[in-house]
């Protein structure tokens, strides 16, 4: 009997989660509703890390400076994730080409003299106490436009000048002006996008075997050419016998996690914050996690972007617009990859490379991107073809008109260059190949002449 009742509830149980998750805003408020739970976790932690290191008995200030910063940040990323919301989709893609230019002018004044010298790099402009990183601005602006010309030059990627070009130049020029400050994590978060629009447009796996043997040999350049970069790799191929020189950081991380144990040494009672991990409310935010929230923090954190994975990928699936697909599925995949390279370098399993943990890390232009990118994803969402109808029939709903959002209209596609005449497929010799489909026209039969 009791077994029977179990089972029931657990059937009953199943079939509301399920019911839920049919529903048309359902991805839409999976977005929403990570987003939150993701940037609550980052302030909690960023309060309990910030207060301890900002703590001075013999200067003045508050112990809640940084704190009120990422509540600033936090502002103005709710800000930007609205605008996410609000803009238009087809108004967006428009303006990428624009947003592109704009993107590589920032990156080329930042590494003058108008950008703040910090740290031995030129990575910031600074207005007074505030700060904007440009590389993040880039990010944005190679989704948006790598994305707007791959599924504008759709019918013609089978072809390589088409496929690589215009994408790839100024993606690599894009790395090379990233690197010139130097920012190595930077210049790895740009090759997740570029990696991620090629995949999603089709492209061969011969090409991204040559662009990951291409970066590997670049990898090995960088590391060599900066004694700090030369530095982590050997502390981490070393397995930590550096103990008191670069490899200190990712020890004191091990001691945190292991410190934490199954449930932690309560929220605030980290040792690790107090100056045995440096700037803990940063890139090692997830060992303070697991100090003081354990093993069962650790798992959450992990779930809440497996579920960013799993939602983001629904999205993408559901997107009927070419444009928002590639869009969707790369703002996934630039934010999961992000937090795995962060999870994995504080546990050791990959070199310190400085990635951020999105949304946790303590931050002022990465928050407010990532926020922003969270709000497209979510725009995304209300475009799929059951969210659609919904709000056309049934109106925006409660959070809708909370936040003003309109209701999503049809996506606009730019025109789709022909293909060459047949004299020049001859001439190149890809008459007899099939052509390279890319996401959102995958079964759509043969395409028009």
């Amino acid at each position: 009997m009791a077994a029977e009742v179990s089972g029931g509830r657990g059937a009953r149980l199943h079939a509301a989660v399920f019911g839920w998750l049919s529903r048309p805003l359902a991805s839409f408020h999976l977005v929403l509703c990570l987003c939150g739970l993701l940037t609550l976790l980052g302030a909690v932690m960023v309060l309990s890390a910030s207060s301890a290191s900002a703590y001075d008995p013999h200067a003045g200030g508050s112990v809640y400076g940084t704190f009120y910063r990422h509540l600033a940040s936090i502002a103005a990323g709710l800000v930007a994730l609205w605008a996410g919301l609000r803009l238009p989709l087809p108004a967006i893609r428009r303006v990428s080409p624009t947003l592109m230019i704009g993107a590589l002018v920032l990156l080329v004044l930042v590494i003058t003299p108008l950008g703040t010298l910090a740290e031995g790099a030129r990575r910031w402009f600074s207005f007074g106490p505030l700060s904007v990183q440009p590389v993040e601005i880039a990010k944005v602006a190679l989704i948006l436009w790598g994305a707007h010309i791959l599924v504008t030059k759709a019918r013609v990627l089978r072809y390589w000048r088409h496929l690589l070009v215009p994408v790839v130049p100024a993606a690599l020029l894009m790395f090379a002006l990233v690197m010139a400050q130097p920012n190595f994590s930077g210049t790895i978060t740009l090759g997740i996008v570029l990696m991620t629009l090629l995949w999603f447009a089709g492209a061969p796996k011969r090409l991204f075997a040559a662009l990951l043997l291409g970066a590997g040999v670049g990898v090995v350049v960088l590391a060599v050419a900066a004694q700090y970069r030369l530095a982590r790799v050997l502390s981490f191929v070393s397995d930590g016998t550096d103990a008191s020189g670069s490899g200190y950081q990712a020890l004191q991380a091990e001691y945190a996690l292991a410190d934490g144990g199954l449930f932690g040494v309560g929220l605030g009672q980290g040792a690790s914050k107090w100056k045995y991990l440096p700037d803990v409310q940063n890139d090692f935010i997830f060992a303070l996690i697991g100090e003081e929230l354990g093993f069962v923090g650790c798992v959450v954190v992990l779930a809440l972007f497996g579920a960013l994975a799993v939602v983001g990928f629904r999205i993408a699936a559901r997107n009927r617009d070419p444009w928002n697909r590639m869009v969707a599925a790369t703002i996934t995949v630039l934010l999961v990859t992000q937090a795995a390279i962060n999870i994995g370098y504080v546990v050791d399993v990959l070199p310190v490379t400085g990635v951020t943990l999105p949304l946790v890390s303590y931050g002022g232009t990465s928050l407010v991107v990532t926020m922003f990118l969270f709000g497209l994803l979510a725009h995304c969402a209300r475009h799929e073809p059951e969210a659609v109808a919904d709000l056309t029939h049934l109106g925006p709903g409660r959070l809708g008109r909370l936040l003003r959002l309109p209701a999503p209209g049809a996506s606009t596609r730019p025109s789709v260059p022909r293909d060459p005449p047949r004299s020049e497929r001859r001439r190149r010799g890809r008459t007899d190949r099939r052509p390279v489909v890319p996401i959102g026209e995958r079964g759509g039969g043969r395409p028009p002449r």
